[in-house]
Order: C-alpha cells, then sequence, then structure tokens
C-alpha cells in the first residue's frame, strides 16, 4: 500500500483495570490457561448443551480456518481470548440449540418471511440511526441483540419485553464499552437495541463481521471468495425461528456489509426491499478506520495493520465497491425497482421529511402514531449523546484526490460532499 494512503491512528487508553489484567496475563501462558483449539471448543459446546447435532456441515471449514487464524495472526492479550472464547463457545451452542428447536418443531419450517427491509451501505453512512428509527415503528419487527446471541428456546410474544436471558446478554454486550470506552461514541450496544445481520450470520462463521473483531488476514483471504449463500439461507432459518411465537409484520434488517453480496440477498430473500443508505465516502471512510482501529484494540495490542483491509482502507478499492452496486444496479444483476436510495445529509437536515420519503418507496403509510414514535426517539438520542466520534479525513490534497474517485458513485446517487 502506498505511503499516501497509510492509516494514521492512535489507540486510545485502556481502562486502568483492564490493563492490570493483561499485565498480569503476561506472566502466564495464556494459550494453555484460555485454549483456543477448534475441536476442544466444539466438545466444550456439546458438553454444555448436551447436543451433538450443528446442522450442516458447511460451517466447519470456516470456524476451523477462523480459530486458527485468530490463535497464529491476531495476538489476543488475556481478557481478549476470554472474550473470544466465550463468543466462539455462544456461536457453537447456537447452532446446536436452533438444531434441536427444528428437530423438535419441523413446522417452524413452514414460516414465511415476507417482504422484508434490509437497510444497506457504507459503513458509517447512518444505516445504524435509520435502523433504530424505523425500529421504533411497531409494524417493523427487528431483531434485538438478545434474541440473536440466545435464540433458544424461541422467544415469545408475552415474555418478550421480559426475557431473563435479556440481563444476561446485556452484561456480555455492555462489556465492549467497559473495555474500550470510547467505543460508547461509534456505537451503541445494549441487548433491546436492534441487531445486525452479520452479526447473527456469526454462527456461520462466514461473516464478514468477524474481520471486524480480530486482524485475520488468513480468515479474510478465504471469506473474499466464499460463497455466500449458505450463511443468508441460514439467516432465513433463524428469521423463521424468532417470528414463529413472536411474529413481526415486516422484518427489519441492517447491516453495511450486504452492498458487498447484493445478489445473493436477494437470491435467498427474492422479494426484499432494500434501502441504500449515502453519505460523502470521504468522511465515512475516516470514520471506519477509527471504528475498526477500536474494535481490534479492543481484544489485541497489536498494531493497526490496515494493509489488510485494503477494501475498506484504500480509497481506489472503496471506490471499486461502491461502483460494482451501480454496475449491479445497471445491469438487472439486482433489482432497480427493489432498491431505496436514502441520504445520512438529508437524516440529518430533517429527519421527518426524509423517512416520509422513504415511506412513500416503500409503499407504505407513514402515520401519526410513527411520527410521534420516532420523534420521541429523536429526543431521546440527539445526536452526539455518548460523545464525539473524533477522526481525520486528511489533507486538501488527499481529499481532492478521493472525491476524483468517488465522483460517479456520488453523481449517481445524488450525494453531497460533506468535508
Amino acid at each position: 500500500m502506498s505511503t499516501d494512503n497509510a492509516i494514521d491512528w492512535t489507540p486510545p487508553p485502556r481502562p486502568e483495570w483492564l490493563a492490570r489484567v493483561n499485565e498480569e496475563g503476561r506472566g502466564m501462558d495464556i494459550a494453555s490457561v484460555v485454549p483456543l483449539r477448534p475441536r476442544e471448543l466444539i466438545e466444550t459446546a456439546i458438553a454444555n448443551t448436551g447436543l451433538t447435532d450443528f446442522g450442516d456441515d458447511d460451517w466447519r471449514e470456516p470456524f476451523e480456518i477462523l480459530v486458527e487464524s485468530i490463535e497464529k495472526e491476531a495476538e489476543l492479550h488475556l481478557f481478549g481470548r476470554l472474550m473470544t472464547r466465550s463468543d466462539l463457545l455462544i456461536w457453537l451452542e447456537e447452532r446446536l440449540r436452533i438444531e434441536e428447536a427444528y428437530r423438535l418443531h419441523p413446522e417452524i419450517d413452514d414460516e414465511a418471511v415476507d417482504a422484508p427491509v434490509f437497510i444497506v451501505g457504507q459503513a458509517r453512512s447512518g444505516t445504524s440511526i435509520l435502523f433504530e428509527l424505523l425500529s421504533a415503528d411497531r409494524r417493523f419487527g427487528a431483531p434485538a441483540n438478545w434474541e440473536i446471541m440466545f435464540p433458544c428456546p424461541p422467544p415469545e410474544a408475552a415474555s418478550y419485553r421480559n426475557d431473563p436471558r435479556i440481563p444476561k446478554a446485556h452484561h456480555l454486550l455492555t462489556q465492549w464499552h467497559r473495555v474500550a470506552p470510547s467505543f460508547l461514541s461509534m456505537h451503541e450496544l445494549g441487548a433491546t437495541i436492534p441487531n445486525e445481520c452479520k452479526v447473527a450470520m456469526n454462527c456461520t462463521f462466514v461473516s464478514d463481521n468477524l474481520t471486524g473483531l480480530f486482524q485475520v488476514p488468513s480468515y479474510y483471504g478465504w471469506l473474499a471468495q466464499a460463497d455466500l449463500t449458505g450463511s443468508y439461507a441460514y439467516y432465513r432459518r433463524m428469521l423463521k425461528l424468532l417470528q414463529w411465537k413472536n411474529p413481526r409484520r415486516h422484518w427489519l434488517l441492517k447491516s453495511p456489509s450486504h452492498i458487498e453480496s447484493l445478489p445473493v440477498l436477494f437470491k435467498v430473500f427474492p422479494d426484499a426491499h432494500v434501502v441504500y443508505t449515502h453519505r460523502d465516502p470521504v468522511k465515512a471512510r475516516a470514520s471506519v478506520t477509527n471504528l475498526l482501529g477500536t474494535l481490534y484494540w479492543m481484544r489485541s495490542d497489536k498494531a493497526f495493520d490496515a494493509a489488510s483491509f485494503e477494501r475498506l482502507m484504500t480509497p481506489e478499492a472503496y471506490a471499486f465497491s461502491l461502483e460494482r452496486v451501480i454496475e449491479q444496479i445497471e445491469s438487472g444483476a439486482i433489482p432497480r425497482g427493489r432498491m431505496h436510495d436514502f441520504r445520512f445529509a438529508d437524516l440529518m437536515r430533517d429527519p421527518l421529511a426524509a423517512l416520509a420519503e422513504l415511506y412513500g418507496k416503500l409503499e407504505l403509510a407513514f402515520p401519526e402514531e410513527a411520527r410521534q414514535a420516532v420523534a420521541a426517539y429523536l429526543a431521546h438520542k440527539p445526536q452526539g449523546k455518548f460523545g464525539q466520534n473524533v477522526y481525520s479525513v486528511g489533507d486538501p490534497e488527499q481529499i481532492a484526490r478521493e472525491r476524483a474517485l468517488f465522483a460517479r458513485y456520488q453523481r449517481f446517487h445524488g450525494v453531497p460532499d460533506e468535508v
């Protein structure tokens, strides 16, 4: 990677308690104390659940590649290993329990996932806030973090708001904020906050969310060539289970990374509506750098190797990704009529007007009840509530060079400059 694309990122200071834990770990054989070995992890998940059926075996190869890459490349500190072992076991046990639920109740597979709405876009382009705003409308059903983390037994409508799994999930999720307090200014986590699709796909071990947790170039290289159809199909299987005893009128789903695999998304969900969020890519790309650096810093002291993530970090590769979606739209590889543009700048200028326009594109009414719910949410969570996510966008010469690279994207989608 050329020097003008080099990433300048300084890790935030660690909380004192975490620094002391990791310092103690430096005197231990932490690889033996907190083992990350595929076979042992699988055996532990089986022992913890008393179950043995993981479903189709298409998860095994990516699981083994991921764990090996973490062990050899991620350089986890002591607490990072603890977090990672906990996550891997949660995902393995999740698969076991999902398969057992289907074995006991094969009628779950008869559930129909009708016309789901997916929010996609560049990372840091407003997908999260739009997701949360639309979730305020009761006609939409977004999977909450807790039910994706612990989906079995299948959630029920009567106990959905006070399920005993909620406190456990909340503790584990907000642990991220305790490990890296600056992360809260970038992304709020909690048990009842809507969940991202790519997080739900962790249990397939075919998800780019995993490359956002660890610096694992070997796994990333494998994932770049992988067929994602099985991962999307398993996600649909999860959605059927979640709606079985707690029906949703319209699933509301979200992940920025769907823009990398829209043909697969429409293959598995042919009647989906896709809301494509847009933001000045010069601004969004700089924000991604800060987010990824902080995520890796949670689990490892390893220097941030941005060269391993040229798809996100290099302006040329970033522009290529954005233009590929344009070409898919123009060629008919994805259905233009089911793609709906939504600009971050419009949301910041007049949220209710921007949402009213979006509802029209989705052929839905925007009733007063939904307007009031959105307004209440905005009042509860004003911009910058958890602090400002501060990052650099580069010098004027670099900005001008990037602006030229992103010209086609900004022109095609009508995206205004922010810097």
